[in-house]
């Protein structure tokens, strides 16, 4: 009896003891999900037997995994060029609002249409002139009437001279007479009378011929308006350009209050007119060069021309006018898409994924024989590869492709190249 109760204390402890040792492999073997990937942890003091044993249960050997995997990025020399894309609408370069000098004329030809190429004084419409010539007839004969009143305003003066000059005379011969009493007072004062009178009959002849130029002056300047309305019946275009506009018709009557007969695009120049936000603005020149995508034009090289100096405060938008120059392609109103090349720059390029912000500062999770260490630097410009990288780091230096939080300064990590792929570790 006391032996098989030996033997049963002994199958007791044999069976506590495998069970202490199985807890103990299943505490070791505890599974981490990291990544979307499932790793094993071995303790480093498994021995051959424990891997004997579980490669005997689970038909695999179990590697042994110190370190998270991260993909890299080596940084490297690059050449940064800064693009802006910007969009706006064709607009003529310099816009010219032809409208008719003269109101109320009806128009009688229109000799030009949208899209004609026109050069300097070139003739572009008529106006009616039978009005203005009856108005010159008629001018030219109150004219006429002016020259003959000065004419005879002339002669008045000369005839009232001559009046004057005889009752002086008579009234020099009346003073002896007078002194001796020969001659009455009453006559004497008649021939005094006499004089004055022709003195004043001259002074107004005198302002009868001022009166009579004065009113031809003013009919010469009517017969001037006159003629200067007849050359404007030619409507003449006052710049080389293109016709991108036409709203006459024939038989409308000439009005400089509605909206312009034509507009001319001098010298037929093309800009883009572009909008851009106050950052982007700030960086952009005169002179920077700027490839524009339009519709059915495909790609056309322009230059920057002028960065206007205002902003909209609701918008909050800039203008920007890029010229494109003369292309019979280019449409008034077209859609186009412009790039320009604000700056260029050789330094360092990291990806812009490597790039964390902390506290609006930018770091780099650089590695360190193995371990993770988090590296201020400065940025610089973008370019489609990665961030220019001031300061901060070395040319060959190996940071962490994509940084997170999940990664500290002092973490062990094994580095694996972006374009390696990272197998599946049971």
């Amino acid at each position: 009896m006391k032996k098989w109760i030996f033997l049963a204390v002994l199958l007791i402890a044999g069976g506590g003891a495998a069970y202490l040792d199985h807890a103990h492999h299943i505490d070791l073997r505890a599974t981490v999900k990291q990544g979307g990937k499932i790793i094993d942890e071995v303790a480093q003091s498994m021995t051959k037997d424990d891997a004997h044993a579980a490669t005997q249960k689970t038909g695999r050997v179990p590697k042994r995994i110190l370190a998270p995997a991260v993909s890299i990025a080596t940084i490297k020399p690059e050449q940064f060029v800064e693009r802006i894309m910007v969009t706006g609408s064709l607009v003529a370069r310099e816009e010219i609002l032809i409208a008719p000098e003269v109101e109320s004329l009806r128009v009688l030809t229109l000799q030009v249409e949208e899209g004609e190429s026109v050069a300097k004084g070139q003739v572009i419409a008529t106006l009616e002139r039978e009005t203005l010539l009856a108005k010159r007839a008629q001018n030219d004969a109150n004219l006429r009437r002016a020259e003959a009143a000065i004419a005879q305003a002339k002669s008045r003066i000369k005839e009232t001279e001559a009046v004057l000059d005889e009752a002086a005379a008579q009234l020099e011969r009346a003073k002896p007479l007078q002194q001796r009493r020969i001659l009455s007072d009453a006559i004497f004062d008649q021939r005094r009378a006499a004089t004055s009178t022709a003195r004043a009959q001259l002074a107004t002849a005198k302002d009868g011929v001022l009166l009579a130029q004065a009113e031809k002056a003013q009919i010469e300047a009517q017969r001037r308006e006159v003629v200067w309305s007849l050359s404007k019946t030619e409507i003449r275009a006052p710049t080389a350009g293109l016709i991108t506009r036409r709203s006459a018709r024939i038989g409308d009557l000439a009005s400089g209050g509605k909206a312009a007969m034509f507009h001319l695009a001098r010298d037929g120049e093309i800009e883009l007119e572009a909008a851009v936000t106050e950052p982007k603005l700030a960086r952009i020149r005169p002179g920077q060069k700027v490839a524009v995508q339009i519709a059915g034009a495909g790609t056309v090289e322009g230059e920057v021309r002028l960065v206007s100096p205002e902003i909209d405060q609701a918008t909050r938008l800039g203008r920007v006018r890029v010229f494109l120059g003369k292309n019979p392609q280019l449409r008034i109103g077209a859609f186009g898409r412009g790039t320009i090349i604000a700056s260029r720059s050789q330094g360092l390029a990291a990806p812009l994924s490597a790039v964390l912000f902390i506290d609006g500062q930018a770091f780099v999770q650089k590695i360190v024989e193995g371990k993770v260490k988090s590296v201020p630097v400065e940025l610089g410009l973008t370019s489609r590869n990665g961030i220019e990288i001031k300061s901060g780091l070395s040319s060959g230096d190996v940071v962490v492709a994509k940084s997170g939080s999940f990664l500290r300064d002092g973490d062990a990590v094994r580095p694996i190249a972006a374009n390696q792929q990272v197998s599946e570790v049971r």
